[in-house]
């Protein structure tokens, strides 16, 4: 596998890529329109990416990504660790976000993490714990035992389980339920994530984030 690491700073890059590169091949470039060229000749598993980026910043680059298709896991790297910083930078597209200094070892466990879901999903299949979630099948198996959903239910599903672990906004939600002859209000949505949530039991936890969204959590053992 090969890692981009999108990154200005000389001595935080080497940190990085010498703990990618026992496990895995990594390139190395100081800009968004180096990333960017990069990307049109290779393919990378994941992209280690710092907000602070000379020219177009890293939020930039991500937001051109995700507008173009791009699905490739992005973790994105600042020394800015405010709340709002790291739900703008989730909102734009990255899938993950860490904060400056960090620690080795948790950068590659992330990077790790986000390459494993991301696998999962190419192949249409998400687990967590004791969910099974067939993307493609549109399939909710807990425990190995289907669970029915209702189109919405699972539509707000797939939404939470493709960030696991992440704050997914309650707008984009609601953009995802509705559709191009009804609008979905936000109280309703509040009653399909309910029941959603109600079905899932004690497989897993929606936790509600008051002023942000929604987000998926593995369920913790007793």
């Amino acid at each position: 596998m090969r890692i981009l690491i999108v990154e200005d700073d000389d001595i935080v890059a080497d940190a990085i890529a010498r703990g990618l590169s026992a496990d895995y091949s990594v390139l190395r470039v100081g800009s968004a329109e180096a990333a960017r060229a990069a990307l049109e000749t290779e393919k990378f598993a994941l992209a280690v990416v710092d907000v602070g980026l000379p020219g177009a910043d890293g939020l930039s680059l991500v937001r051109r990504l995700r507008s173009a298709g791009v699905a490739m896991p992005t973790l994105m790297l600042t020394a800015r660790c405010t709340l709002a910083e790291k739900v703008k930078a989730l909102d734009t597209g990255a899938d993950d976000f860490l904060s400056k200094p960090f620690e080795p070892a948790e950068l590659a466990a992330r990077c790790r993490a986000l390459m494993r879901r991301a696998g999962g999903a190419l192949e249409g299949v998400i687990k967590l714990n004791r969910l099974t979630v067939e993307l493609t099948g549109r399939r909710l198996c807990i425990d190995g035992v289907e669970v029915e959903l209702t189109a919405r239910e699972w539509l707000v599903l797939e939404c939470l389980v493709r960030k696991i672990g992440q704050i997914v906004a309650k707008e984009r939600v609601q953009h995802a339920l509705s559709g191009p002859e009804q609008e979905i209000t936000p109280n309703a949505v509040e009653v399909h994530v309910s029941r959603l949530r109600a079905k899932l039991g004690d497989a897993a936890v929606i936790r509600s984030l008051r002023g942000l969204g929604y987000r998926l959590e593995e369920a913790k053992s007793v």
